[in-house]
């Protein structure tokens, strides 16, 4: 319980006559008693708190930088009318800065026996789970003097999604499969690696994909045609050790990442593929398998949606034995990592035979922009400082990437709104090559 404004106000109003109409003991218990005799009345009309029903329904997901709303039923069974101002409280990464107050606070009035709905607008700044806090409701009489408050708890979570930015690049690399898989008339003669069927053979033709036996039961030249083979397993293995968290713009590399992976899950699932997730630093963190072609991207978007980077190195070696483990039989596994000179050759390349040797390695890395800035700063002492450690970095991670590639791995190191339509070209690629 608590004395409102109005309260106060009339008090000190009170008192200004009193003081010089009638001062003393007298006068300040006939100004006093009055306004304590209609605060109590006030107080005796207020809708009691504790007995009032909460419960809530709305959007339990929501994409980063998205709205949901969450409603609030307000159920009064007293036979007073609630007259009350309600804090629906959430975490402070529910709003956006500087909105959590009129995002969090609404009036209600609710008449007796009756409810009413208030919605609660969050606009999520952070991916994850958020859950609702208590329920604050001020409960007001009919003179505005005097108030009931109380709390409820009021359970419900909001699960916020990744973005998933780079879905505007997907209709453009859907037209690209479909030249490669022969759904449109400008497949190339002998691409892929799944057969198809038998043709004439016409000038032109590789003499490689003759087919001898067909040809000797027949009249002409028989060919082979081929198409990109479906249900290869791909595996996306997100790396999420410490160098994961470093920034680049604002945002974690490792949003970038998930962006790129969800790109190509939602490729290469149209492809016909496989798609499996494995999030590693030195134990699992999220693992999505088994799913069919049209679950795999709702269960990546929710795998990820609770995934942070974890603050220590990554076991380069439980890493590579866990892909092997999910990845029994050859497979595209897609590595999304860094390029920085340390963890690489101290932690990659000595397992990174045992990946090569059995399944395609393609590995992407998220680049910083600002490095190449600083590579080409001019002007003072400070600046051409920086233009050298500039330098110095890139010249450290294309050597990085050489040495991958000199072990015969696709390396993509974008920045982080290129990352996500450069993986996906390079899994074009090599399905185009009959690399996968």
């Amino acid at each position: 319980m608590a004395l409102t404004g109005r309260a106060a106000l009339l008090a000190a109003l009170g008192s200004i006559p009193i003081g010089i109409l009638e001062p003393g003991w007298t006068g300040i218990l006939a100004v006093n008693g009055s306004l304590a005799l209609a605060c109590a009345c006030d107080f005796a009309l207020a809708a009691p708190v504790r007995r009032l029903g909460l419960s809530r329904s709305g959007d339990t997901s929501t994409r980063l930088g998205e709205t949901a709303d969450v409603t609030l039923t307000v159920t009064n069974p007293t036979s007073r009318p609630l007259r009350a101002h309600l804090r629906d409280a959430w975490p402070p990464s529910s709003w956006q800065p500087g909105t959590e107050v009129a995002g969090s606070r609404h009036h209600v009035t609710v008449p007796a026996g009756e409810r009413r709905r208030v919605t609660t607008r969050l606009r999520p700044t952070r991916r994850g789970d958020r859950q609702a806090d208590r329920v604050t409701i001020r409960s007001y009489g009919p003179l505005g003097l005097f108030s009931r408050q109380g709390t409820h708890q009021v359970p419900w979570a909001v699960r916020v999604l990744p973005p998933f930015t780079s879905r505007k690049h997907l209709p453009s690399k859907l037209a690209r499969l479909r030249e490669l898989d022969g759904r449109t008339s400008v497949l190339t003669r002998g691409e892929g690696t799944e057969f198809d069927s038998l043709r004439e053979y016409v000038p032109g033709d590789d003499t490689r994909s003759i087919d001898w036996r067909a040809t000797a039961r027949q009249s002409t030249v028989a060919v082979r045609t081929w198409r990109p083979e479906r249900d290869r397993h791909i595996l996306l293995v997100l790396d999420t050790g410490r160098t994961s968290a470093g920034r680049v713009g604002d945002a974690p590399r490792l949003d970038a990442s998930m962006d790129a992976a969800l790109l190509l899950a939602a490729l290469a699932s149209r492809a016909g593929d496989r798609v499996e997730l494995l999030a590693f630093d030195r134990r699992v963190r999220a693992r999505v398998q088994g799913r069919a072609a049209g679950d795999v991207l709702p269960s990546l978007v929710n795998a990820l949606a609770t995934l942070e980077p974890e603050l220590v190195e990554t076991d380069a070696r439980g890493l590579t034995a866990t892909a092997l483990r999910t990845a029994p039989r050859r497979s595209l596994i897609v590595l999304l990592t860094t390029l920085d000179t340390a963890p690489v050759e101290q932690g990659l390349l000595p397992v990174l035979p045992q990946l090569t040797q059995r399944h395609t390695v393609l590995v992407a890395a998220v680049a910083d922009p600002h490095i190449a800035r600083m590579a080409q700063a001019r002007g003072n002492a400070e600046a051409v400082y920086e233009a050298a450690a500039g330098a110095q970095a890139g010249t450290e991670r294309q050597r990085t990437a050489e040495q991958l590639r000199r072990h015969g791995v696709t390396v993509v190191d974008e920045t982080p709104d290129d990352l996500a339509p450069a993986l996906a070209d390079a899994y074009l690629a090599l399905k185009a090559a009959g690399r996968l």
